[in-house]
C-alpha cells in the first residue's frame, strides 16, 4: 500500500516548534531541541505542518507503507532517547490506543537490558500521565475494557478535543456560586492578530500571553493572573498566520521593552506552540526578558508554574 509519510530532516530542524500546533493529531512534539514525530499511527500525511516550517525541514514522501507495528516503531524510536519514548507512549494513551500501548511497553520490558535509560522511570511517568488508570500495565481483560470505554466516551482523536464533563458541585452537592468580580482588563483589543505591539499599554509592561481557553478554565483568572498585566490571547491550534505572532512578540520585546512575559497554556499538546512562539521571538531579540510558564488543567487547577 502506497501512502504519504511525514519526513523530518533533523539537520535542518532548529526546534522552533511552529509546526507543532498545526498537527491536528498532536503527533509532533519538540523533544531535546528537535521536532519529533511521536506517532506515525496518528500522522495523516496531509502535511498541514509543512507550511509552518521556516527551515523547510518537513517534507512528505510517498513510499510503500507496511501495516502498522508498534514493535517496529519501538525498534526505530528507541535510539531517539527516553524523552521521545515517553512522549510516544503518552500520545498512545491520550488517544485511547491501549493495545498498542501495551505492545510498546511489552517490547521495552523484553529489551530492558539494552536500553540506555531507566525503564521504570518511563513506566512511572506514563502511568501517572492523564487518567489515573494505566491500561498498558493492567490485565488483558482490563485493557480491553478500558479501550472500549475510551472509544465510547470520546477518548480518541486529539486530546484537546476530548469530551469531558467537569463536576463543580461542592461537598453538599450544591452548585458553586460566586459573586460578581470586577474585570482586570485594562486594554483593547486582546487577540494577537489585532493588537498593536507598539501600543502604549505594552511599553515596559508585564505581558500575560494566554491561550484562548485559559480564562474559561480559571475562576480567578482576573484577580490572580490578569491584575496589573497587559493581555494578549491566541490559540496555537486554530489560529492562522501565526508567523505574525512571532514578529509582534519580537517587537514587544525589542521596541515596547516588555518587563516580563507570563505564558499561560492548557494541558493539551497543541498549547505548547504558544511557548514556542515566545522562545522564537526571544531568539530573534537582543533583549532578554524573564518568562514564566503556567500550565493550567482542564479542571481549573494550576499544574505547573515555573520561570524558564
Amino acid at each position: 500500500m502506497i501512502r504519504d509519510i511525514l519526513k523530518i530532516d533533523e539537520e535542518l530542524c532548529n526546534g522552533c516548534g511552529l509546526c507543532v500546533p498545526n498537527c491536528h493529531e498532536g503527533a509532533l512534539q519538540v523533544i531535546d531541541g528537535k521536532v519529533r514525530l511521536v506517532s506515525e499511527l496518528m500522522c495523516d500525511g496531509l502535511g498541514a505542518c509543512i507550511g509552518h516550517c521556516p527551515e523547510g525541514a518537513i517534507t512528505i514522501e510517498k513510499r510503500e507503507a507496511e501495516p502498522y507495528s508498534e514493535t517496529r516503531v519501538m525498534e526505530q524510536m528507541v535510539n531517539n532517547g527516553k524523552n521521545t519514548i515517553i512522549a510516544h507512549l503518552k500520545h498512545l494513551k491520550d488517544h485511547g490506543e491501549t493495545g498498542f500501548l501495551q505492545e510498546g511497553v511489552g517490547w521495552l520490558k523484553v529489551h530492558r537490558s539494552e536500553l540506555k535509560f531507566n525503564l521504570d522511570e518511563v513506566i512511572s511517568e506514563v502511568h501517572n500521565h492523564g487518567h489515573k488508570q494505566a491500561a498498558a500495565f493492567a490485565a488483558p481483560a482490563a485493557v480491553a475494557a478500558q479501550h472500549n470505554h475510551a472509544h465510547s466516551h470520546g477518548g480518541g482523536g486529539c486530546p484537546g478535543s476530548r469530551t469531558l464533563v467537569i463536576d463543580k458541585a461542592d461537598k453538599n452537592g450544591n452548585d458553586i456560586i460566586t459573586g460578581d468580580q470586577p474585570s482586570e482588563l485594562r486594554q483593547w483589543p486582546v487577540q494577537m492578530h489585532l493588537v498593536n505591539p507598539n501600543a502604549p499599554y505594552f511599553r515596559g509592561a508585564d505581558l500575560l500571553l494566554a491561550a484562548d481557553c485559559v480564562a474559561f478554565s480559571l475562576g480567578n483568572f482576573h484577580s490572580s493572573w490578569l491584575r496589573g498585566k497587559s493581555l494578549a490571547i491566541a490559540c496555537p491550534k486554530l489560529d492562522h498566520g501565526m508567523e505574525v505572532y512571532v514578529e509582534k512578540l519580537t517587537a514587544m520585546v525589542e521596541t515596547a521593552k516588555l518587563n516580563t512575559i507570563t505564558v499561560m497554556i492548557m494541558e493539551v499538546p497543541c498549547c505548547g506552540g504558544l511557548l514556542q512562539m515566545v522562545r522564537a521571538a526571544l531568539a530573534n531579540s537582543a533583549r532578554k526578558v524573564p518568562v514564566k510558564k503556567v500550565l493550567v488543567g482542564i479542571n481549573g487547577s494550576i499544574l505547573e508554574e515555573e520561570w524558564i
